[in-house]
């Protein structure tokens, strides 16, 4: 699926929007499980609590009743109708307090208790309703006090599993608390590591093709203009892209005509620079060498690989030619008739030197005949004398003349080229 870019930007808002709701509504969902635990926790606990100390309340009556009709009944008091009502009525709201109870516990030892608690509720009711409270010496008065003991113990037993009950609910909040704390941590981890991962991979594919493109221009500015961009998405940027591409392929052609262009006036420079029989250079502003004429090739015996893109300075080049290229370049002017004499190089000598030894008896009897008409003057006159021939006098040069270096000016100094043209007379 090809989207553009602006699509692809909104895409990732939405996204980095939709997980920073996912968080914090998960979030929200633990604070808000921890909170009902808590809160359903809480809530039995009072409700247990204040149904406990309604039972304590009743249970206190009932015994304090009970004891009463004890009392009475040793000292041989009667008993009113009244005090047994009101025990029966206690008896039965401790029925229902202790039923209720049950109905909010689970645990079978609590239940059995509660169960244990509502039979002896039970058989105090029956005794109560039955007995002839009128005598001392009944059997049911008799029964009145060990009810009430095991109705007494029986609270006690709940009360001491109400106390584990309140321990087991403490460790069972911390246990939710911790918990919930576990998970909001896991929540938060794996949201800051999709952040991570979604920040790392949106940009990068944004940045991508503007990367691509970024390559493509330094590899312009170096100009290889074999370069392509490769976007196959059909957005914005890859309308860029290919207009982008198109115009590399249009510099491309424009560089091909350029470089032929310039190939058909180097060649025609080295016509007619080959044409004017005079030997010419050619250096930039660096002082390197450009160009060289045939005539000159011939004067320095060097091949072009020698001097064609060196430093004059590293290359046969005599100084005194060196001396009025680094003038004309620092004046950026025109220098006439600098006087430059190029050597002949020991190569050149040499050959010189073979070349008589081939031609030695020609030159040799025409060297006796110079001699013997030299002896002959000399001594009809001896005014004339024969000229000395001094060992190791200077060798004839390969060029004796006239330079003159002529700048062709660029836009910018650094783009300006000089033209040294030499000649064995005076230019006028």
């Amino acid at each position: 699926m090809n989207l553009s870019l602006r699509s692809r930007v909104t895409t990732s808002f939405i996204i980095a929007n939709l997980v920073v709701l996912v968080l914090s509504f998960t979030v929200f969902h633990h604070l808000n499980s921890l909170n009902k635990e808590i809160e359903k926790i809480t809530l039995k606990s009072n409700k247990v609590s204040l149904l406990t100390d309604s039972i304590r309340i009743t249970a206190v009556s009932l015994l304090r009743n009970q004891r009463k009709i004890l009392t009475k009944s040793s000292s041989r008091q009667s008993i009113k109708k009244e005090l047994v009502d009101k025990i029966l009525n206690l008896c039965d709201s401790f029925t229902s307090e202790l039923q209720t109870l049950d109905s909010l516990y689970r645990d079978p030892d609590v239940k059995k208790v509660i169960a244990q608690m509502l039979s002896y509720v039970d058989s105090l009711r029956v005794i109560l309703s039955k007995a002839s409270l009128f005598h001392r010496d009944t059997l049911g008065m008799q029964s009145i006090e060990e009810l009430a003991d095991k109705i007494l113990d029986s609270f006690t037993e709940f009360q001491d599993l109400q106390y584990f009950q309140s321990e087991e609910r403490d460790r069972k909040i911390k246990q939710i608390i911790k918990e919930t704390k576990r998970n909001m941590m896991i929540t938060l981890i794996i949201g800051f590591l999709g952040t991570i991962i979604l920040g790392l991979v949106v940009p990068g594919k944004i940045a991508l093709p503007f990367k691509k493109i970024k390559d493509a221009i330094r590899e312009l500015q170096d100009c290889n203009f074999d370069v392509s961009i490769y976007y196959s998405q059909d957005d914005e940027i890859g309308e860029i892209a290919r207009e982008m591409n198109k115009m590399i392929q249009s510099f491309k052609v424009f560089e091909e005509l350029r470089a032929d262009k310039i190939h058909v006036e180097v060649r025609k420079f080295d016509a007619l620079a080959n044409l004017v029989k005079k030997p010419i250079l050619v250096a930039n502003a660096e002082g390197k060498l450009i160009y060289i004429n045939n005539r000159m090739y011939d004067i320095l015996q060097v091949q072009s690989e020698d001097v064609i893109n060196k430093e004059m300075t590293e290359t046969v080049i005599p100084k005194n030619i060196i001396e009025s290229y680094e003038l004309a370049i620092k004046r950026r002017s025109k220098i006439d008739n600098l006087e430059v004499i190029i050597p002949k190089r020991k190569s050149e000598a040499l050959d010189a030197g073979d070349e008589e030894h081939e031609n030695g008896e020609s030159s040799s009897s025409k060297s006796e005949l110079e001699q013997t008409l030299s002896r002959e003057i000399g001594s009809e006159n001896p005014e004339v004398a024969e000229p000395e021939l001094v060992e190791g006098a200077a060798e004839e040069p390969a060029f004796s003349g006239y330079a003159t270096v002529i700048p062709i000016r660029g836009k910018e100094s650094s783009l300006d080229y000089y033209l040294m043209v030499l000649s064995s007379e005076v230019f006028t």
